[in-house]
């Protein structure tokens, strides 16, 4: 069973996501929250696995409460999935810099949803990379006030993962193309989180644009 909270302001649409995941089986709605703060202290309270997370609410927005939520969680810390209006919007590319493990737009059919809340329950790293790269290749170059990542402490095969990650493949797409098995993709891939320290497969791809091992568009 996994465990959800849900994160809007807007009543309606809240009220929408929380019976479709009701109706559907193998889903558990622990909450639902309607700011950044109430989703901070209910996530704490709930301990969900997968949170829904609205970017512009009034108050503390979906960015900063990503932030504190994944700040004192508990290992393992939930997921958090951003609901966006816009697939190019730059608050997302905040949440995913902040740790959001994906994003999904509010137009997407309730299949689509589902099959996003039970993927990243279940541990996929990244709900629709092609569409992360896209939004990461429209914001990588803004200034961001940090520094490059350093990807000198990675191995020659794990800067090859990172750059066939950032480009939006899978890890059974980086298995064939690399002609290496899919547990080792996984292999490479955790042990580049750990050298950089970036808590989803998100942050991957935006420290390989920001770092230049990627450039937009090419």
């Amino acid at each position: 069973m996994i465990r959800v909270l849900v994160v809007d302001d807007q009543f309606l649409i809240r009220a929408g996501l929380v019976g479709l995941l009701r109706a559907a089986p193998g889903i558990e709605v622990v909450g639902e929250a309607g700011d950044g703060a109430e989703a901070v202290l209910l996530a704490a309270e709930t301990a969900p696995q997968v949170i829904l997370m609205d970017i512009r609410m009034p108050g503390m927005n979906g960015i900063e409460a990503t932030g504190r939520i994944l700040a004192q969680a508990a290992e393992p810390a939930p997921r958090i999935l951003v609901l966006t209006t816009f697939d190019l919007d730059e608050y997302v590319y905040g949440a995913l810099r902040a740790g959001a493990s994906g994003f999904l737009l509010k137009d997407s059919g309730p299949e689509r949803l589902l099959a996003a809340v039970t993927a990243v329950g279940g541990g996929d790293a990244l709900f629709a990379p092609s569409v992360t790269r896209r939004l990461v290749e429209a914001y990588a170059r803004q200034a961001t006030g940090e520094p490059p990542a350093d990807l000198d402490a990675l191995t020659s095969r794990e800067v090859e993962v990172l750059r066939l990650i950032a480009r939006g493949l899978s890890n059974p797409e980086i298995a064939g193309r690399l002609c290496i098995s899919e547990a080792t993709v996984k292999t490479h891939l955790n042990r580049t989180m750990t050298k950089l320290d970036l808590a989803s497969r998100a942050q991957a791809v935006v420290v390989a644009y920001e770092s230049g091992l990627v450039v937009p568009g090419g």
